[in-house]
């Protein structure tokens, strides 16, 4: 445990979040097991999440995280575990008994009824008045900015309309807990990516707690306080965006969120403020030390956009120096991919900013020089 991480845990605040101790546990899943057969599609899962945050689930499919939260909801029942919400304990609640609303990525609206009639069917179903609902629904379409449409039918919406009512709706109740099952998965790729701002501050603006589920990674970053990285039923990592994407705790993490360079290597110095790795691709001098044994085998990690390509050497070549050839590159407008063959064969992947309309194009076939600065790499023990 870090530092950082040992002080939270001694101020009862969970790490990487802003919530205060009385609001840190609002939900707590305690050792949560739900098996198919022999199959433990959930495994022994503990997590304590804040009053207001958003909490993502992210990892590839199957590896668990709609399962979690369809016990969260009640539509599955845990084959061990407990689920506590302000400290009472639901897991044998039905999911209608549970202060708690899901937005499932169909966005499940009546297509007979019209945009006001849609968020105001759960009002109905419990029972309020005419003009509690009126209020209420009104309430709603302003704040998801729909209140033009309220006449229209689901199909006369775009894609986003929709997933805005579908919020709406789920939000109409005041749920204690909202639950969404990749919410913008519907969606096209130019929209998701508009859609997920709006979807922050629409929830932001309610204070509702809630906990998402998705397989995209930007959607992940983008929206949530905190994300847990699932694989195989298990939590791999739980943390904020930039310590999940800066600081990885395994190659796993490292590897699914974003593009990385891993290096396999052997430990040749360890000091209390440095470390350095021996790998076939070079020497790396790390900025931190790991408490580790010497010939022990890790791996190094390196972002793409922390590596700096040059035709000449820098200075200093001895560590965080690869010298290679250019094989492959690719002009995406914001930033360029170069893809750089090294002597033992590893295939290095360099992502430089255009920051200037005519900046330097490095030509496939050319002979560069990659560096880092010490800071850059994280060590992963294997």
């Amino acid at each position: 445990m870090t530092a950082a991480a040992s002080a939270a845990a001694a101020q009862d605040v969970l790490p990487g979040s802003q919530y205060a101790a009385d609001d840190a546990h609002f939900l707590r899943v305690q050792r949560l097991t739900k098996r198919f057969g022999e199959v433990a599609a959930v495994d022994d899962v503990s997590i304590s999440i804040g009053k207001g945050e958003i909490f993502a689930l992210l990892g590839s499919s199957g590896c668990g995280k709609s399962t979690l939260l369809r016990m969260l909801a009640g539509f599955e029942t845990p084959s061990s575990g407990e689920i506590f919400l302000e400290g009472e304990e639901i897991s044998g609640l039905r999911p209608f008994e549970r202060p708690i609303n899901m937005m499932f990525q169909s966005y499940a609206l009546f297509p007979h009824l019209n945009v006001w009639e849609n968020v105001a069917f759960g009002l109905k179903r419990h029972g309020q008045s005419r003009e509690q609902i009126a209020t209420q629904v009104e309430r709603m379409l302003s704040l998801v900015q729909l209140k033009p449409f309220v006449q229209r039918k689901p199909h006369q919406l775009s894609g986003g309309q929709q997933q805005r009512v579908a919020l709406a709706r789920s939000l109409a109740l005041e749920p204690r807990l909202l639950l969404l099952d990749e919410p913008l998965g519907a969606l096209d790729r130019k929209l998701r990516a508009q859609t997920q701002f709006e979807l922050h501050s629409i929830i932001k603006s309610v204070g509702v707690t809630c906990v998402l589920v998705t397989h995209d990674q930007e959607e992940a970053m983008t929206m949530a306080d905190r994300i847990a990285v699932m694989s195989a039923g298990r939590l791999v990592q739980v943390g904020a965006p930039r310590e999940i994407y800066e600081t990885p705790a395994t190659r796993f993490v490292a590897d699914f969120i974003g593009t990385v360079n891993l290096f396999d290597g052997m430990l040749v110095e360890d000091e209390a403020d440095h470390c350095v790795i021996e790998a076939p691709a070079g020497r790396f001098f790390v900025g931190h030390g790991i408490t580790g044994v010497k010939g022990q085998r890790l791996s190094v990690a390196l972002r793409p956009e922390k590596i700096e390509i040059a035709t000449r050497a820098p200075e200093g070549t001895q560590y965080n120096c690869l010298q290679g050839r250019v094989v492959e590159s690719a002009y995406f407008g914001a930033s360029s991919l170069y893809r750089v063959a090294l002597a033992d064969g590893t295939r290095l992947q360099v992502s430089v900013p255009n920051s200037e309309r005519h900046g330097e194009v490095i030509a496939v076939g050319t002979e560069v020089f990659a560096s880092c600065r010490p800071e850059s790499l994280v060590v992963l023990v294997n």
